[in-house]
């Protein structure tokens, strides 16, 4: 049995009406179902455009509703807790420095930067000590306040439209944050509204085409989108943007490239993407997936690193809380 014919049947517009909204990659309205629950066993319909392979939610949630689930229960529901704990920080400043050393070729200080999605603000902090104007927005309380009373990084809480279209930064930072628009072509756009001519963008996201174990572990209500890293430069170049640099290959779990700003997108889908991209979720089953040495070895890898945070994250934070507090006080 084929990959086409395992799955339900194409939904078409008149036998759901609801379906009618149009890809935002290439404007078709016809989808396949390739998911009915979300990765804790709750109702959650995904599907896949037959015109270009980009995959979302069935159905789109509005903006309002984005913005009240980001504010209140994104953290809680997808970290587990409000305020950020000792491991987070940890990770995410180890994070912030991988992020400012891919790039650090790429720009010359100082740069006016802004992070949308800034979370704790670990990342804008240190592209502030590396010598560039950095600034983050986010919609989480929380992890905000921590930001700014403890990492004292420059973030604050607002939402990507909420910024006057105006090209007055050089790089625009959005980590793992486009899954999460209800229009990531209108995210994009708008971000495109804020870079000068030849500003960058640079972009990370979870992967789609890479190998993992089960669908069922897959979806998440956070994640309206999934992209695989020809969907989501497809959707890039329509916005206006181009390929500067790709940091990993179509098999990582993440997509993590630079993409440089420029006058006016344009059309680059492939109708093939749509079977090219089942191809690659329906690849593996449980076993397969987990008898790979790529993925023995990045387990391993992952525990051992578990355990070191566990170790040492929260002398790391204090001597982190120490350093930055040093650091704003000159």
């Amino acid at each position: 049995m084929s990959v086409l014919t395992a799955w339900p049947p194409v939904v078409a517009p008149q036998q759901k009406p609801e379906l009618r909204r149009v890809c935002e990659l290439c404007g078709a309205y016809q989808y396949q179902i390739v998911g009915s629950i979300d990765r804790n066993g709750q109702p959650l319909e995904t599907a896949i455009c037959q015109g270009c392979g980009l995959v979302a939610h069935l159905n789109i949630p509005t903006d309002d509703e984005l913005k009240a689930y980001y504010a209140s229960q994104y953290r809680p529901s997808y970290h587990g807790e409000m305020a950020p704990s000792p491991r987070r920080v940890m990770r995410a400043w180890k994070n912030g420095q991988r992020i400012v050393r891919q790039l650090r070729p790429f720009l010359a200080a100082p740069c006016s930067v802004i992070e949308v999605g800034a979370g704790i603000g670990a990342t804008v902090k240190n592209f502030e000590l590396a010598g560039h104007r950095a600034s983050g927005i986010d919609l989480g309380t929380q992890f905000l306040r921590y930001g700014r009373e403890v990492l004292h990084a420059q973030v604050e809480a607002a939402s990507l439209f909420d910024l006057p279209p105006e090209p007055r930064f050089d790089l625009v930072l959005l980590v793992h944050v486009i899954e999460h628009f209800a229009s990531p072509l209108r995210a994009l756009q708008a971000i495109h509204a804020l870079l000068r001519p030849g500003g960058r963008l640079y972009l990370e996201c979870p992967n789609l085409a890479s190998p993992f174990a089960t669908r069922k572990r897959l979806f998440h209500f956070a994640h309206v989108y999934n992209f695989t890293p020809w969907t989501l430069l497809a959707l890039a170049r329509k916005a206006g943007f181009e390929l500067e640099h790709s940091f990993v290959d179509d098999n990582d779990s993440y997509v993590e490239v630079l993409l440089r700003r420029i006058d006016q997108g344009y059309a680059a889908f492939q109708a093939e993407d749509y079977e090219r991209t089942l191809e690659r979720m329906f690849r593996y089953n449980a076993l397969t997936y987990h008898l790979r040495w790529s993925y023995l070895k990045s387990r391993s890898k992952k525990v051992l690193g578990y355990l070191h945070e566990r170790l040492v994250s929260t002398r790391f934070v204090e001597r982190l809380a120490a350093q930055c507090a040093t650091v704003s006080d000159r």
